[in-house]
């Protein structure tokens, strides 16, 4: 059961209802208040997005510059070392792009999951330095801010590192040549403000060039799962503006293989289709060809990687549903019970996929989740939070016990040494009762007010779209209607998971379709015949080329 948290107590009354006040309580509940703070976001600048508003340290970035300008100068060999996640692919083409049209010789690399691990290491940084000779500069990508040894290991092989990142740093940084840090934007947004700073200390761009590159930030930043707040709204909004009219062939034929009308592209389209192709091949195959996809200017290349990130993404959905039940069986099982914290390990886990696996874990059980791949002499291992604890700080708890971590609040990974992991599970489970407050798993819904069903109208949800792009930090308005009536109400989808219905108001002809994804086992809390609560989202339904508003179900309960 869900606790439901009304964020206002304004209840909107027949005779009152002015669309401006209701749009008005919605940015007080996303903290604006002032005049500033309001015209920033609905009117957000491009020009506003500076090195010192991001917090990037100027002389840093400054160190970098000059060295990357040196190695242009001296015609050095530079590798843009990068993730393999969709924001270190973005990333990597931005600094690439840049790179090479600024005259430097330049080549993308992004490690193999399976073979080197995640961000710069000894192994990557051997293999790069086989593959590519004259190699004396390496900048980073979305990684590299807890890469000690890594960078330790390049400095005495002659290289130096330049770090672009955005994750929560240790205590100590590496020793690189220059840090570009933030932790306020996406891994290719900091990557994006070093190419910024490129272009104007250039005078290959002289000339502006067509801003074609704010697209991979956005799709980097809504990916990443980053606040689209401040400047990350700013990037992703003007971002998903171009990515409408995108002409970079890759993304244009990854539209098409996924069905999608470039000029319908949204936070939501970006965060469930797009990213999950693009995370797919680094995911169980190799995520250079992500890479390749984005940066490609052949038609017929750009068709066939579609099709390969389509299949392999595919691949990964059954992978990850299989996966997900196995864990899922085995928290449930007598053996293990249903802890506060949830940590789950096997063989059969793939490196890959144990993120979407404990994010799973989460979602059915709502406990803070670590998921193992077990590996011969290391194994690997992500894990996922839940609001209000802060996941990399709790297992930076046991760093003695771990090969490497990294992450943020939310999200983490870490490798340990299989023969420690029955130790690490202990010493976690230990200080996790000390750390963590129960109140925390009762899992809550954040509603932004109560609404009359019969206020719901098409401009009431253009009003709402002034707030886009929703997402993380930025959620799409929520509201509850009390006391109303659900009628043809029906199971849908091929596992019927989902529920279609109507919704009306006692004594009134008022209408409005509803859909309740995943809520299929709850239809007799819609059919009891009695008025129900109901805390929606509204949405923009297109069928057959019409559109029509439709309410998208959170929760539901008989009405008092």
């Amino acid at each position: 059961m869900k606790k439901w948290e009304i964020m206002s107590k304004f209840r909107i009354q027949n005779s009152e209802f002015r669309i401006e006040d209701l749009v008005q309580l919605l940015l007080e509940n996303r903290g604006l208040k002032t005049k500033k703070e309001i015209e920033a976001f609905l009117h957000p600048r491009l020009e506003d997005v500076t090195i010192s508003s991001v917090d990037i340290n100027k002389l840093q970035l400054a160190k970098a510059v000059k060295r990357i300008q040196k190695a242009i100068k001296n015609k050095e060999q530079i590798v843009v070392f990068g993730d393999y996640d969709v924001d270190g692919i973005c990333g990597s083409a931005v600094l690439w792009e840049t790179l090479r049209d600024a005259g430097a010789i330049a080549v993308p690399y992004i490690p193999h999951r399976i073979d080197e691990g995640y961000g710069l290491s000894e192994a990557g940084i051997k293999n790069l330095k086989f593959k590519i000779k004259n190699c004396h500069l390496i900048i980073t990508v979305d990684n590299g801010i807890v890469a000690h040894d890594a960078v330790e290991f390049a400095n005495e092989a002659g290289i130096d590192v330049i770090i672009t990142d955005h994750h929560v740093p240790a205590k100590t940084l590496p020793k690189a040549y220059a840090i570009v840090h933030t932790t306020k934007l996406c891994g290719a947004g900091v990557g994006w403000m070093l190419a910024q700073e490129l272009k104007v200390k250039s005078e290959k761009f002289k000339v502006a060039r067509e801003e074609n590159q704010l697209e991979l930030v956005a799709l980097a930043t809504i990916a990443d799962l980053v606040p689209l707040t401040g400047a990350n709204r700013t990037l992703t909004k003007f971002g998903l503006e171009n990515l409408k009219k995108t002409k970079r062939v890759g993304l244009l034929e990854l539209f098409k293989e996924a069905v999608i009308n470039p000029n319908s592209v949204d936070a939501y389209t970006v965060g469930h289709i797009i990213a999950p192709r693009l995370n797919a091949m680094g995911r169980l195959e190799y995520a250079m060809d992500s890479l390749r996809l984005i940066c490609t200017t052949n038609k017929e290349r750009a068709a066939n990687l579609a099709q390969l990130l389509g299949k392999t993404n595919r691949e990964r959905q059954q992978l990850t549903l299989e996966s997900a039940a196995h864990a899922i069986a085995k928290v449930k099982s007598e053996k293990l019970k249903v802890k506060s914290l949830l940590f789950v390990y096997h063989e059969i886990y793939q490196p890959g996929v144990i993120g979407l696996v404990a994010g799973r874990l989460v979602e059915q059980f709502y406990r803070p989740a670590i998921v193992l791949s077990i590996g011969e002499k290391h194994s690997k291992a992500s894990a996922r939070s839940i609001a209000g604890f802060n996941i990399i700080e709790f297992i930076r708890g046991s760093s003695h016990l771990l090969v490497d971590v990294g992450g943020n609040p939310m999200a983490a990974g870490f490798t340990v040494e299989t023969g420690k992991i029955s130790e690490l599970e202990a010493a976690l489970h230990k200080s996790f009762v000390k750390v963590f407050d129960q109140e925390l798993l009762t899992r809550s819904i954040k509603i932004d007010c109560e609404l009359p069903l019969e206020f719901v109208s098409n401009e009431v949800y253009q009003h709402i779209q002034t707030l886009a792009p929703f997402g993380m930090g930025n959620p799409t308005p929520m509201f509850v209607s009390k006391n109303v009536i659900a009628e043809d109400v029906r199971l849908i989808g091929k596992d019927q998971r989902h529920l279609k219905l109507k919704f009306k108001i006692q004594n009134s002809k008022f209408k409005i379709d509803g859909v309740a994804f995943g809520m299929g086992e709850r239809i007799k809390e819609f059919n009891s015949g009695k008025g129900v609560d109901v805390v929606y989202t509204i949405d923009e339904n297109i069928w057959n080329g019409r559109k029509s508003l439709q309410l998208k179900i959170r929760d539901v309960k008989v009405a008092d």
